[in-house]
């Protein structure tokens, strides 16, 4: 297996997730040339890490092996992979044979085994492995990392890769990871705006909140949020520290309710969260921190109470 050094690595989305990544990548030996959409971000961290900066995405398919992706949505890696789609254009129009696209980013994955299909006709392997652990872990180095993978020989440079920037669990074929990812964060959010709602019920009710996040988390209601945000950002206010947007949340929720229809599953519970998550999104100001659902609920509540 070829050293760190020796892997010509790309990376796509020097983001608020991506700029931890990539530094970790960097502390592990791997010299990655990055590229961003706002320039000015890309070069920012690679002066701090000593590395370069792609002149466009096609010089990056041009110039490696492997390229990750860390971005917004299914439709900017599709227009990173695929361009215009005229062939001439887009990380499919360079990248050589064999070579590899590891989608980091939170995809859709009906989506992702389209584009799959379509880069497998160039030879072209794609692999999904988003993360879960926001900007702390990714700082950390100690990501959540779900890798979907139709290639087993992919499989392992891939997982040398990852393993820079948190631990890997193998979730299956194409698109696995991004399935996991979504269904993941559905969890996670019905269970923050279950706590908060409790929250909510229980300081109307004359109960000290606090007092109530204690109860719970030791008794059976205990989860992420009511263990590591309840107190932490909400009860504290500060909600901007937590540091995953909400509409970040609110678009992996509604991954996962698009794949359920996809499998012609009907769930009210899934549905509603949709509903709610997308809801709060388009109240809350812009960049809200998926804390705040307890401010949309709290408003909410009081709303209904007049």
């Amino acid at each position: 297996m070829r050293s760190e050094a020796q892997i010509k690595l790309g990376f796509v989305g020097i983001g608020t997730m991506g700029a931890p990544m990539v530094r970790r990548l960097a502390k592990a030996g791997y010299r990655p040339t990055l590229l961003d959409a706002h320039p000015d971000a890309a070069r920012a961290v690679a002066q701090e890490t000593g590395l370069s900066v792609a002149g466009s995405v096609e010089d990056l398919g041009r110039d490696c092996d492997i390229v990750i992706l860390m971005l917004p949505t299914s439709a900017i890696v599709h227009k990173v992979c695929m361009g215009s789609g005229d062939g001439k254009s887009g990380l499919a129009a360079e990248l050589a044979a064999g070579n590899v696209i590891l989608d980091m980013s939170s995809s859709d994955p009906v989506e992702t085994r389209t584009l799959g299909a379509r880069l497998a006709e160039q030879n072209i392997r794609l692999l999904d492995a988003p993360v879960s652990g926001g900007v702390r872990k990714a700082i950390a180095g100690t990501l959540a990392i779900m890798l979907g993978s139709d290639d087993e020989d992919a499989v392992a440079p891939a997982t040398q890769i990852l393993e820079a920037m948190g631990t890997v669990y193998r979730t299956g074929p194409l698109a696995s990871g991004h399935a996991s990812k979504a269904l993941n964060n559905y969890v996670s959010a019905a269970g923050l705006a279950a706590a908060c709602e409790a929250v909510i019920v229980g300081r109307k009710f004359g109960l000290n909140p606090e007092t109530l996040v204690n109860v719970i988390n030791a008794s059976t209601g205990r989860n992420n949020s009511t263990e590591n945000k309840l107190v932490q950002f909400v009860l504290s206010g500060e909600f901007s520290k937590a540091g995953f947007a909400l509409g970040l949340m609110a678009k992996d929720v509604g991954l996962a309710a698009s794949l359920a229809e996809a499998l012609e599953l009907d769930l009210p519970g899934l549905s509603e969260a949709r509903r709610l998550w997308s809801e709060a999104s388009g109240k809350l100001q812009r960049g809200a921190d998926h804390t705040e659902i307890f401010r949309y609920l709290e408003n909410a509540a009081e709303t209904n109470d007049t």
